[in-house]
């Protein structure tokens, strides 16, 4: 049993452990408003938002896309939908802009638009900013629009401010304490334990049962492949995978532990802060709704092959620390994938946080994706790169690629080959050449083999062009700064 707020009603209800947000409105809480639409979590027709008060007491609200948003995670949680916005005649901002700019036609995926335009206005509400177009794009590029077209919508979302800010007072409110614990792991038939020691004891007891934390990836098995869950064990309440700390390795690395339940839009501040280039692939990861679930650690675990965070870590040197019935461990992250959705995990272990190290003077790191399409899109090639350069001569140089191989992996023949040379196109010609011998892609429905083969060598070339930018730039810096002075 759950119990949590329904645009703020109490609600007490049975579900079963491979239930959807989606299922549980329409199917058993005759709240039909929210559409279904992909089923994948790719059109936003059934967006909805969730809230949860925070350490300072106030309810924040983020969207997710109901259909792979797993039910029982509302335990404790505010839920709006659609039909709670509005004050009987009175329509919420978001649905009067709208309505005043013709922002909808067959209005299918319009309950989807107007609840991401709603999250999008309790952000202004509570931190006040300029709504750029940058910021329009992350609010809504996870709603597609079948047939209205969208600079309706985007006028909508500019213009909500305009309208009377006629909310529901029942926003502000924290979802009640449930009465009964949805963890008790005995009883449920999804566990959602508190504490890591509790974690590990019910990865003890029930090994087969599949760790949730995001659910944008595992919740497709059900909605795509129609399995069925006897049991889960839900990671998002575990404060020790929560946790975001400073910390400096045995090696001197300086950095941060970033716990596995981490989803990517706690992580995105850091980021855009110490990782730009990484910082800016998140916008490219997968839409807000899917990147207010998603999590670190369920990326890396889940071991596949165009999993867009592992080469990007994996360039960067990151560590794993796992917890399981047997006590603590690190690993690289160079060890962790063995094949195809194969990892170095233990039988119970889960990953408990991932070290991200910090940036260092003179040490780059470039991300590029490519992907059929530009946004929320799964990648056909990754390149993550790492290097400095020491006196015209390239150091440290680490090359990972996603989509290359059965698993995430790093380019150690085209490394040895830039490795202790100028960065001239004859060093990075070897290195394309040696891709060759690094990688022996496959061919599916994101690209061919050749083209895979092809797409990574090129992104070789542009690393070679970007340094030689940078290094252009930096000399006509020096020789600025000398004829200063």
């Amino acid at each position: 049993m759950i119990d949590f707020l329904l645009n703020g009603q109490p609600r007490h209800c049975e579900v079963t452990p491979d239930a959807s947000v989606l299922e549980l409105l329409r199917d058993t809480l005759g709240q039909t408003g929210t559409k279904e639409g992909c089923a994948s979590g790719d059109c936003g027709a059934c967006t909805v938002a969730i809230g949860e008060a925070g350490p300072d007491g106030r309810v924040r609200y983020h969207s997710a896309n109901a259909c792979i948003t797993p039910a029982h995670q509302l335990h404790g949680c505010q839920l709006v939908t659609v039909e709670g916005l509005a004050q009987g005649e009175t329509l919420h901002p978001a649905q009067a802009a709208m309505v005043a700019c013709h922002g909808s036609q067959c209005g299918f995926c319009t309950p989807g638009i107007v609840m991401s335009l709603f999250t999008l206005h309790e952000e202004q509400r509570q931190a006040p900013a300029p709504l750029t177009p940058q910021r329009l794009e992350a609010a809504l590029g996870g709603n597609l629009c079948r047939c209205t077209g969208y600079r309706p919508i985007r006028d909508a979302a500019l213009t909500m401010a305009e309208h009377p800010a006629q909310r529901p007072l029942w926003l502000d409110a924290a979802a009640p304490q449930p009465s009964a614990r949805a963890a008790d792991s005995r009883e449920a038939a999804f566990a959602q334990p508190d504490s890591l020691a509790e974690l590990v004891e019910e990865r003890r007891r029930h090994p087969e049962a599949p760790i949730v934390a995001g659910g944008t990836d595992l919740w497709l098995e059900v909605t795509q492949r129609l399995a069925r869950f006897a049991r889960v064990v839900d990671v998002t309440r575990v404060a020790e995978l929560q946790a975001i700390e400073a910390a400096t390795l045995d090696d001197g690395r300086e950095g941060w532990w970033i716990g596995g339940a981490v989803t990517y839009s706690r992580l995105e501040p850091l980021l855009e802060e110490h990782h730009e280039a990484f910082a800016h692939l998140l916008h490219r990861l997968g839409s807000a709704q899917v990147r207010n679930r998603g999590t670190l650690g369920g990326n890396i675990a889940n071991a596949s092959p165009i999993g867009d965070t592992p080469p990007v870590l994996l360039a960067l040197g990151s560590r794993l620390w796992l917890a399981g019935p047997e006590g603590e461990r690190e690993l690289p992250l160079d060890d962790f994938f063995l094949d195809y959705k194969q990892t170095a995990l233990r039988e119970g272990e889960v990953i408990r946080a991932v070290f991200l190290p910090r940036s260092q003077a003179g040490r780059h790191l470039k991300v590029w994706k490519l992907s059929k399409r530009r946004e929320d899109d799964i990648s056909a090639v990754l390149g993550a790169f790492v290097w400095r350069l020491e006196d015209g001569v390239l150091r440290d140089v680490r090359l990972a690629f996603g989509g290359m191989a059965a698993t995430p992996q790093r380019a150690a023949e085209a490394e040895a080959a830039l490795e202790g040379r100028t960065p001239s196109a004859a060093a990075f010609q070897a290195a394309r050449l040696a891709l060759g011998r690094d990688f022996r892609p496959m061919s599916d429905v994101r690209g061919s083999a050749h083209y895979r083969q092809l797409s990574a060598a090129n992104l070789l070339e542009r690393l070679r062009l970007v340094i030689a930018q940078q290094a252009d730039h930096t000399n006509r810096e020096v020789m600025l700064h000398a004829y200063a002075h």
